[in-house]
């Protein structure tokens, strides 16, 4: 489907910005809005709605590699606080 639009010139000069700091053509960075529109409609009310959600995107199980999570993050942890700073 193909709309045109007569936008303001500052709300297209904001787009096509906003667009190019993403390396994203400007067709591409409004569908994204206009599907993060549906998501910020619909937020996640409880935990597990919230599971579901991250469940639903694939973050949740995305690394099968880390076998223990809490582990995994004392691990980082320690890594950060023993870094020897620049």
């Amino acid at each position: 489907m193909s709309i045109n639009l007569n936008l303001p010139p500052e709300l297209e000069n904001e787009l096509y910005s906003e667009a190019s700091r993403l390396n994203l053509p400007l067709s591409k960075y409004i569908l994204r809005i206009l599907f993060t529109r549906k998501v910020l409609d619909n937020l996640p009310k409880t935990g597990a709605e919230l599971v579901t959600y991250w469940q639903n995107e694939g973050t949740i199980d995305s690394r099968p590699d880390i076998t223990d999570s809490q582990a995994y993050a004392l691990e980082l942890r320690h890594q950060a606080e023993t870094r020897e700073r620049s």
